[in-house]
């Protein structure tokens, strides 16, 4: 079965909601394809070989470069989707493109999108919750959070680099929404303490630290793989396409 073709989307706008973070609004019609519950879910923005997003300068064999990022919010009946990028600057210029992209770009502009995939949903059954993401998982938390149940409690730890970068979450209200500025997820995150009953994890971020989250919450805590998510967002040092394999590494020695 072929896949399908990439969407053309087109950029409606775009705002820095904090220092380190950019909101781009698209509009595509090939998004009312997307399912209702792809909110959380990820897409494929491609560029070619110099990080631009004109494609046709591709030859024959050449494939395009993909960034993966989440659809933080989707607009079915504008047939737009909404997602936030880290804005980050790197002398590489090899790696980097959607964050370059993401801080230049002008309204009117054009991208091919490949998508949506899914991520594993959480357990909403679950007595409690246990969130943790950095920055980068930021987009994919806010869209999971707010489908929990208006009743759900636990945790929601995320870090930031600093103050500015926090934002409003649309959060249950006793979901308790820990800020990081200064400590790091694998300092905290461990120090909290493990309510009664069954938690549903849900965890995304820098690949080391995912691994010590990882430790924690499969070996430490005994949470059972149908009431976890983990996944690295990315992996210091590394380009996207390094972590790619790296990752996939890491996973086969899981299973």
């Amino acid at each position: 079965m072929n896949k399908p073709k990439p969407n053309v989307a087109t950029v409606v706008s775009s705002d820095t909601i904090t220092p380190n973070m950019q909101r781009i609004l698209l509009q595509s019609d090939g998004f009312a394809d997307y399912p209702s519950d792809c909110e959380g879910g990820y897409v494929k923005l491609l560029f070619n070989s110099q990080g631009a997003t004109d494609l046709d300068s591709l030859t024959v064999d050449e494939k395009p470069s993909m960034r993966t990022y989440t659809i933080r919010r989707y607009l079915p009946e504008q047939n737009q989707i909404e997602i936030d990028f880290v804005r980050h600057e790197t002398d590489d210029l090899s790696s980097g493109f959607a964050a370059r992209w993401a801080m230049t770009v002008s309204i009117g502009e054009k991208i091919h999108i490949a998508g949506p995939g899914t991520i594993q949903n959480m357990n909403i059954e679950a007595d409690w919750f246990f969130m943790v993401a950095d920055m980068t998982a930021l987009p994919a938390l806010s869209a999971k959070i707010r489908r929990l149940p208006r009743d759900a409690k636990g945790y929601a730890v995320i870090q930031v680099q600093d103050e500015q970068n926090t934002q409003p979450l649309d959060a249950p209200e006793n979901m308790q929404v820990i800020w990081l500025t200064e400590q790091s997820i694998n300092q905290v995150v461990p120090d909290l303490e493990w309510l009664a009953g069954t938690a549903s994890v849900w965890c995304a971020c820098e690949f080391d630290s995912m691994r010590a989250m990882r430790k924690y919450f499969r070996n430490e805590r005994e949470v059972g793989r149908e009431n976890i998510y983990l996944s690295s967002y990315w992996k210091r040092g590394v380009t996207e396409d390094g972590h790619k394999v790296i990752k996939r590494q890491d996973m086969e020695t899981q299973n």
